[in-house]
């Protein structure tokens, strides 16, 4: 058999579209991969007597029942996510400036962390440790005139991070951004009998603008006096963030979170690439009303942009996802 005289190459020879021709083979060198088993779903909880109450903020979320929120963590395990994160909408329950609410062995969180673990013992729950909810202020800690106090906060967070593990918690998240809770916290869980708690810090925090509809579905966005700079982050730093995160390290936090997310992607990559610990980013509930709105508007296609977006935190490096989107992705993963 005849074949023409070989010609040297007229192209590149690089052709890196070679290994984008068929989806296959983009499976195949997929640089980072999601699944359900990368997503955390934060659920808010009401002491009303409705099942289900809509966020007018965040389309297509609710506040749930303490049976409602059962029924959630049954779909979370049923759906490969590993964890929930349960926060308070406290309407039933008098507030005040200490946030004393809080404390509460029988309050709302104690009472449906119990309640998930007896039905759905498999699934991880993890706790938000903070005043904000109780506090008829607003803030994640004590105030004294328009002072936070940032050790008379701690031990209101100690006892609080202590009845949640009392109470089945499998993991406690600070997120008031006070100095020192960590190692306060870590202390009085060891003390108790709970050196297995683990303790998820919101280590760089940033005191952000996309916090808005997450304050409507707990309801302390009303209460709010004045602003949370005086002790959540500058969101013009990064050198900050790392140093926030060091110390928590050093207290003892066996994870840490960025919070937001995607407008902190550079955070995201600089903490997980300086330390190596397990790092999780939020999506907070600002980023996911705007892309829900866009979405519903048919500005957006949800099918493609949920899955795209949480993927940008696992290329950023984040172990896992916090997300409002965390069943609605993980359902798309199942098919």
């Amino acid at each position: 058999m005849s074949i023409p005289p070989y010609q040297p190459a007229a192209f590149p020879y690089a052709r890196p579209r070679r290994l984008r021709t068929a989806p296959w083979v983009r499976r195949l060198v997929a640089e980072t991969t999601l699944t359900p088993s990368d997503l955390i779903w934060p659920i808010v909880v009401h002491d009303g007597d409705e099942d289900k109450v809509a966020v007018s903020s965040m389309p297509d979320m609710f506040r749930l029942s303490r049976k409602e929120a059962v029924n959630a963590a049954r779909e979370a395990r049923d759906l490969g996510i590993p964890m929930i994160a349960l926060f308070p909408n406290i309407s039933n329950t008098p507030k005040d400036n200490t946030g004393s609410g809080a404390t509460d062995p029988d309050g709302l969180i104690p009472e449906t962390i119990r309640a998930i673990k007896d039905a759905v013992p498999e699934i991880g729950i993890m706790t938000d440790v903070a005043l904000d909810c109780y506090t008829d202020h607003g803030h994640d800690g004590v105030m004294e005139g328009n002072k936070i106090l940032n050790d008379a906060s701690i031990e209101r967070l100690e006892e609080q991070a202590f009845i949640h593990a009392h109470a089945g918690a499998d993991a406690v998240a600070p997120s008031d951004m006070m100095d020192g809770r960590i190692q306060a916290i870590r202390n009085a869980l060891e003390a108790n009998g709970y050196s297995d708690t683990m303790i998820i810090s919101y280590a760089a925090k940033f005191a952000s603008a996309f916090y808005g509809p997450y304050r409507d579905a707990v309801g302390s966005s009303k209460s709010l006096t004045g602003d949370k700079k005086t002790y959540q982050m500058d969101f013009a730093n990064t050198e900050e963030a790392l140093r926030e995160v060091a110390i928590d390290i050093s207290e003892g936090a066996d994870a840490v979170i960025v919070k937001p997310g995607l407008a902190y992607l550079d955070i995201v990559q600089r903490v997980t690439s300086t330390f190596g610990i397990p790092t999780f980013a939020y999506q907070v509930s600002g980023e996911y009303a705007m892309m829900q709105a866009a979405i519903q508007n048919g500005w957006l296609d949800g099918d493609r942009v949920i899955l795209e977006s949480l993927h940008a935190f696992k290329r950023a490096g984040a172990s896992g996802i916090i997300s409002y989107f965390a069943p609605t992705a993980a359902r798309q993963m199942q098919g």
